[in-house]
């Protein structure tokens, strides 16, 4: 009778655990589920993704701040076409010196310097460069966010991913509870199994609000990425499974990258801004009139008696003695110089980022598949002591032991996903996908 009762409690006890280990497999182990399922689920993770990307450069007010800068650089275009002022002068003479055809009372000039030809044409083309090399601020910006948004959502998903693994180890503990309770209850266990058991589960229960003060930070921080309340509830997928190959991508992508082409367009904001300087280096032409009333004389009387004076007038402006322009084309070259070296540099900068994000990323994958074998290994080690019940050698120590690996081997699942993910975001950022 004594030994049915063993068969009948290792009956309801292993259908429990095995219960407890298939929702854990379910997810976080069915690697064939996860290949069949992989289309599916990471085209929703990147489409909701997307869709909170496309939210955050709408709303979100560093963007609408470069935005502002490059309409102001594109409003520079018009300020370009303009043209020195007119110049008016008049004057009253005191003392009236006398002419033939009578005294001169004042004088009244109008004169309007013009730039050479093609200088305003070459103001134009060099704020239109300036305006091209805002509008690349706009675009680096947009994708550092992008950037910012998918890693605060990976990182999201990887507290909600950590709570839900904890829940199925809450649980499965609850099942070898109520497992050594019934073991004290034969004289199988004693009741300090069932303590250590209860207090493993007051750890999982802490790590599991910890997780939750961590998810509401950083759901703040997620919310004020898009610009809106900090409190609105963020939707992440439930799960998410590493691909079994990824693209390959050689440093010749970088060359698309922004960060690389404000640098080009820097250097030719530079070009055309010494077109200008040698514009600005010839001559102004100058076109004025000049009005002189003449007061009629009384002594005498002929034809022109009286007759006002207007003067047309053409002047030049020649900067024979001014070495300003010869210096600001030295500047010119000079500049173009450092603009070269610094995209060097960073394209520098870039490659090693590049080869280290694709190192990462491929770091886990291994770590992945790593886990995934010692996870099915420590299951069966599960099922092997759930087994011995039935012999009466169980050992909960042993059972601890085994429930803490699962517990970090599946908690390094989860991170090699998350660490797979925003690896591949500062990828998609470096090559500009």
């Amino acid at each position: 009778m004594k030994k049915l009762k063993y068969i009948l409690v290792f009956l309801f006890v292993s259908a429990e655990v095995h219960t407890e280990r298939r929702r854990s497999a379910k997810a976080h182990l069915n690697v064939f589920v996860f290949l069949a399922l992989l289309l599916v689920g990471i085209g929703g993770q990147a489409q909701q993704l997307q869709t909170y990307i496309q939210e955050a450069e709408a709303n979100n007010p560093e963007i609408q701040a470069f935005e502002l800068r490059y309409s102001i650089a594109e409003e520079k275009v018009n300020e370009a076409n303009w043209i020195p002022n007119t110049e008016v002068s008049a004057g009253y003479f005191v003392s009236e010196p006398e002419t033939r055809v009578g005294a001169q009372r004042a004088r009244i000039g109008v004169k309007q310097m013009l730039p050479w030809f093609g200088t305003i044409t070459a103001r134009e083309n060099y704020a239109i460069a300036m305006a091209d090399a805002e509008y690349v601020d706009i675009t680096i910006a947009k994708r550092k966010l992008a950037l910012s948004v998918a890693q605060s959502y990976y990182r999201l998903y990887a507290i909600r991913a950590k709570q839900a693994v904890l829940d199925e180890n809450i649980q499965l503990l609850e099942t070898y509870e109520r497992l050594a309770l019934t073991s004290v209850e034969v004289g199988k266990a004693s009741a300090v199994d069932v303590l250590r058991l209860q207090i493993r589960q007051n750890e999982l229960q802490q790590q599991k609000e910890v997780l939750e003060e961590e998810f509401t930070a950083e759901q703040t921080a997620f919310n004020n990425l898009l610009n809106r309340e900090s409190m609105m509830t963020v939707i992440v997928v439930p799960e998410m499974e590493i691909p079994q190959e990824a693209p390959f991508y050689d440093n010749q992508a970088l060359s698309l990258n922004p960060e690389l082409l404000k640098y080009d367009k820097l250097y030719e904001s530079v070009a055309q801004s010494e077109l200008l300087n040698q514009r600005e280096n010839l001559p102004m032409i100058g076109f004025g009139v000049d009005y002189l009333p003449v007061t009629e004389r009384s002594d005498v009387n002929f034809s022109d008696n009286g007759k006002d004076v207007l003067m047309p007038m053409v002047s030049v402006s020649i900067p024979i003695f001014n070495n300003r322009y010869k210096s600001i084309s030295r500047q010119n070259e000079l500049r173009q110089q450092e603009i070269e070296t610094q995209r060097e540099q960073r394209l520098n900068v870039l490659e090693s980022a590049f080869a280290k994000a694709q190192s990462q990323r491929n770091q886990a994958r291994i770590a992945y598949n790593t886990q995934v074998r010692n996870l099915k290994q420590a299951q069966d080690a599960e099922e092997i002591l759930v087994k011995n019940y039935e012999t009466g050698t169980i050992d909960f120590n042993d059972v601890l032991d085994i429930q803490e690996l699962q517990l970090k081997f599946q908690m390094n699942q989860i991170e090699s996903v998350q660490t797979y993910y925003v690896q591949s975001a500062i990828i998609n950022y470096l090559i500009n996908q």
